[in-house]
């Protein structure tokens, strides 16, 4: 089978640090274009990382009919322009979350590829990590019985002014950052979506992002879930479950490693477990699962409607933490 050829809009150290190694090893994509506004950044990027064409703008790229499929890890303000250039030239695209910066933005870019049949995923990379898919199982296999709460930890330590995460402008902050980790997981193992949420949330003076945020989604019927994301903090990263008749938990459940098991701690009635999940790269998984979608003309692995549905929540947090209220997530 002929590998999909991808081209990467901007040279990500995103990219570099997660992507660049794994992908190597993949049957279905070869990392082919890669585009900068700056020209001799984008050819030692190429250089580096193996990419045959090396482009000094976006629309090049977009334009070189030999590229397949668009990866876009542009900082958020940029996503939807480029969702929808992607779309305007035919190509699909998996884009980093969060997929915009709102709900309306996310919406538009899911009906503007819909109406032009351009696919278009949110790359959320750990729901392809097998400790992830254990997790749905032992959920609907019923061990835990039916899942009540949940609680998720997400933090990390950036305090470099220059750094895209801490730009308010750019759509920096934790929220967005890593909380849609929080609100993503939840939503996963609930299966379901949350009726309303509530939201705290902390400020840098400085940078004006919100370097801290809890939260609360009521999923109604008494199950709710808790998150705790943080950007001034020591890095620190769990996901928690409790059911009717067990819990489980997650080491280390979105930055997982690619060179050691996952661990699934399991607790019921019959005793306590520590479940290891096989060594793979969640990345490889993910690039591989959205080509192969490609290639077999099937429907993307992860629906966009899940993004839409993703920010609604995402929307009604920050809202929640302006008017210090309960607020209904909108649909």
């Amino acid at each position: 089978m002929d590998k999909l050829k991808m081209g990467v809009l901007g040279c990500s150290g995103h990219y570099a640090k997660r992507i660049a190694v794994p992908i190597q090893d993949s049957l279905l994509v070869e990392p082919y274009a890669i585009a900068s506004r700056d020209l001799q950044k984008s050819l030692e990027f190429a250089k580096k990382w193996g990419f045959a064409k090396a482009y000094g703008s976006y629309d090049e790229l977009l334009a070189d009919p030999e590229v397949d499929f668009i990866y876009n890890p542009l900082p958020n303000h940029l996503h939807l322009e480029w969702i929808k250039r992607a779309a305007d030239a035919g190509k699909p695209m998996l884009c980093e979350k969060p997929l915009t910066l709102n709900a309306q933005e996310a919406r538009e870019a899911a009906e503007y590829c819909a109406k032009r049949k351009v696919p278009l995923m949110e790359a959320f990379m750990y729901r392809f990590h097998p400790q992830w898919q254990h997790v749905r199982d032992l959920i609907r296999s019923g061990e835990i019985g039916k899942p009540m709460t949940t609680h998720c930890v997400f933090t990390y330590n950036n305090r470099d002014p220059r750094n895209i995460r801490n730009i308010a402008e750019f759509g920096g902050g934790a929220l967005l950052d890593i909380g849609c980790y929080g609100v993503s997981s939840a939503r996963f193992v609930m299966d379901a979506e949350p009726e309303r949420v509530f939201c705290m949330i902390q400020r840098d003076p400085e940078f004006k992002t919100d370097i801290l945020v809890s939260g609360i989604l009521d999923f109604g019927g008494g199950r709710r879930s808790t998150f705790t994301v943080g950007t001034q903090l020591f890095s620190m990263q769990r996901f928690d479950a409790y059911g009717t008749g067990g819990s489980l938990s997650i080491e280390v459940p979105f930055n997982m490693y690619g060179d050691v098991s996952g661990h699934i701690q399991v607790a019921t009635d019959v005793g306590r477990r520590l479940v290891e999940t096989e060594i793979v790269d969640q990345y490889l998984l993910e690039f591989d699962s959205f080509a192969r979608a490609l290639l077999e003309k099937q429907d993307v692995p992860t629906p966009i409607a899940d993004a839409v549905n993703n920010m609604a929540v995402l929307d009604a947090l920050k809202t929640s933490a302006e008017t210090g209220t309960w607020c209904p997530v909108s649909r």
